[in-house]
């Protein structure tokens, strides 16, 4: 699943290539894509409304209408924008067709069929289940040190649980976890109710550390217009990751094997002598 860095690329190249752009018409193709709703009531609240901007909330993209509506989605698992010419052909699992001013199209696929989309009043936004209980963005002014000693302190799951909860840290999953305790040289396996408050501005740091890095290097990257998403999905960022998917390899600090273990249902890859208990 796309992480925050992954998703603020996202919303960064919709910005550029679709904000001042209308949406002429739309088409949902798959219902379940818009729970809550009709294919025809969604596309009927579309049609006419001029792209504003594009923005990020935890990992969720929003697309701010000027009808005083946003367009919230979920990418989950493999939902992807492409934005086609009028003649190219709809990749195999397109589910939303929007077509714009521009003889373009913003098509967005979806192959496992996780992914989500709403229509949210403007003024109720800040509403929405979806975002209502996320915590601070990291690079907020709230998401201090001092909130994520708060955080922890009231969790009894381990440290990697707490970091992966979005109302805890909102847009860390697996990967960025994995890399920031690394970084901050803690175990993952430790209570977060137990961490060391001294220890805590590292790991906020690493935290901060980790997603700048991600998101700098993204933005280096030459986008696709044909296929936005897969422009940083599994590009080169992945050899640069430091423990994640780096099982039986060498710890690129201290050389010792990269050790995974199944934790609450996902796979988590630490360094056992520089992340020791």
């Amino acid at each position: 699943m796309p992480e925050l860095p992954e998703v603020e690329l996202v919303a960064r190249a919709l910005d550029k290539l679709v904000s001042g752009r209308r949406i002429l018409a739309a088409e949902i193709l798959r219902p379940r894509l818009v729970p809550g709703s009709s294919p025809d009531e969604f596309a009927r609240l579309l049609r006419g409304a001029l792209i504003e901007r594009v923005r990020r909330r935890g990992k969720h993209i929003l697309i701010e209408l000027d009808s005083a509506l946003v367009l919230m989605v979920h990418l989950r698992m493999s939902g992807r924008f492409l934005l086609l010419q009028t003649e190219a052909l709809l990749p195999k699992f397109t589910h939303a067709i929007f077509y714009l001013d521009n003889e373009r199209r913003l098509v967005f696929s979806d192959q496992r069929h996780f992914a989500m989309m709403k229509i949210v009043p403007t003024v109720q936004l800040h509403e929405a289940k979806e975002l209502f209980a996320l915590a601070p963005e990291p690079f907020s002014d709230e998401f201090t040190t001092q909130y994520l000693h708060t955080a922890l302190a009231r969790s009894r799951r381990t440290l990697k649980e707490t970091l992966l909860d979005q109302t805890k840290v909102t847009g860390l999953g697996n990967i960025y976890a994995a890399e920031a305790m690394f970084v901050a040289r803690v175990n993952p396996f430790t209570i977060a109710a137990d961490f060391s408050r001294r220890r805590v501005p590292r790991l906020h740091r690493a935290v901060l550390d980790v997603l700048t890095e991600s998101i700098a290097h993204g933005s280096t990257l030459n986008v696709d217009p044909e296929n936005i998403d897969g422009s940083y999905y599994g590009g080169a960022y992945e050899n640069r990751w430091r423990v994640y998917d780096r099982e039986g390899e060498p710890c690129v600090v201290c050389g010792t094997s990269v050790r995974r273990i199944a934790h609450a249902g996902r796979s988590t890859y630490f360094c056992p002598k520089c992340q020791r208990r």
